[in-house]
């Protein structure tokens, strides 16, 4: 029985270059078992969260209205004068929280994506998933109307959808993540489409909003916005974190990983659903944001060079990538506030030709 089934899955799970000799460590834990972790993923992780919690204080303390670190801290905690508190409280925090949020629900669901597919451009706003939901909150907003928990219920229908519609039509085939990444490219531009047609049948402040909106936008984003947001992460990202051992053994097959007790068609399912409602929340939050959810977790696999989907890495750096973006946008680079989605389009579309690039040197492309 060992020699049929010992060579596959040390073929399968043997490390890439990248992560070649590097340690995992193992602790036990006091009711049983044990939890490995990477000490260079846990080094790149403090360092991120360092870097995010100076990037939310730059946030807080600039502007047309600037104040000091002690003044932030201050209004924060209820004292200082009105107007400051008024500013860090109600204008500020809640947009910075919302991007902090949003950033980090995009990385998490980038690299459930991205392992499902086995395609570093198995990424949510690329395979349609995202724009999917974008189109089920457009219909809210333009046809149906309603509050943001009823624009937040139609991103979810819409990108619920999406993605089962784009599994069902890539699931045959051998390449099944080439087929996803296709079969999502094309229905990404078929829901584009369908987008602009919507807009072009709306009135004209409907559709100015509305073409805003569809750019990926943290303007005038207050704690109706933050609230959703952080109640769906609470839900969505320890599940995506429960299924984080099983991705791993997904990424070793299908064959090892069945034979390790791994369903690998009902997990699949479970996190395209995660995943769904991540980008979908985030999408009700900020707009269809691109370029986030492609670019964190392999710039993290990159940094903390460990196998796996390295999902809290993802949502820290995602977070990280959002806020900076959003500060550029604000404070850096015009004169009047930009859209958000405008840097990260940018940046996210130098970052995949370099990856199409790259895969092509590679003989991959």
């Amino acid at each position: 029985m060992n020699t049929h089934t010992a060579p596959a899955p040390a073929a399968r799970t043997s490390p890439p270059p990248a992560a070649a000799g590097v340690p995992l460590h193992a602790v036990r834990l006091p009711g049983g078992g044990s939890v490995r972790w990477h000490p260079r993923a846990a080094a790149v992780c403090g360092l991120l969260v360092l870097a995010l919690l100076a990037a939310v204080v730059w946030t807080l303390t600039t502007g047309d209205f600037p104040l000091s670190v002690a003044e932030v801290l201050n209004a924060l905690g209820g004292g200082g004068a009105k107007i400051d508190r008024y500013i860090v409280t109600e204008v500020r925090l809640p947009r910075v929280l919302t991007a902090l949020l949003v950033g980090a629900a995009l990385g998490v669901a980038g690299s459930l994506f991205q392992t499902v597919a086995r395609n570093p451009l198995g990424s949510p706003d690329v395979i349609g998933f995202t724009l999917g939901s974008a189109t089920g909150a457009l219909l809210v907003i333009l046809v149906i109307g309603g509050s943001a928990a009823t624009m937040a219920g139609g991103a979810a229908v819409g990108g619920l959808a999406t993605s089962l519609l784009v599994y069902l039509l890539a699931r045959s085939g051998s390449a099944q993540g080439y087929r996803l990444v296709l079969v999502g490219i094309g229905m990404s531009s078929l829901l584009a489409s369908l987008n602009d047609y919507l807009i072009a049948r709306a009135s004209f402040s409907d559709a100015a909003s509305a073409a805003v909106w569809l750019t990926g936008s943290l303007n005038a984003r207050g704690w109706e916005h933050c609230g959703p947001m952080a109640a769906a992460l609470l839900v969505l990202l320890p599940a995506a974190l429960l299924l984080g051992r099983p991705l791993r053994l997904l990424e070793m097959g299908d064959d090892a990983a069945a034979s390790l007790g791994v369903r690998p068609d009902r997990l699949r399912l479970w996190l395209i659903l995660v995943g769904v409602g991540l980008s979908a929340a985030a999408t009700a939050a900020a707009g269809p944001i691109p370029f986030v959810a492609l670019v964190a977790p392999q710039a993290v696999r990159r940094l903390t060079g460990a196998t796996g989907p390295n999902l809290v890495g993802s949502a820290l750096l995602g977070a990280l990538l959002l806020v900076l973006s959003d500060l550029a946008a604000q404070r850096l680079l015009a004169p009047t506030q930009l859209p958000v989605g405008v840097l990260t389009g940018v940046l996210g579309g130098c970052y995949l030709i370099w990856l199409i690039g790259r895969q092509w040197r590679s003989g991959r492309g």
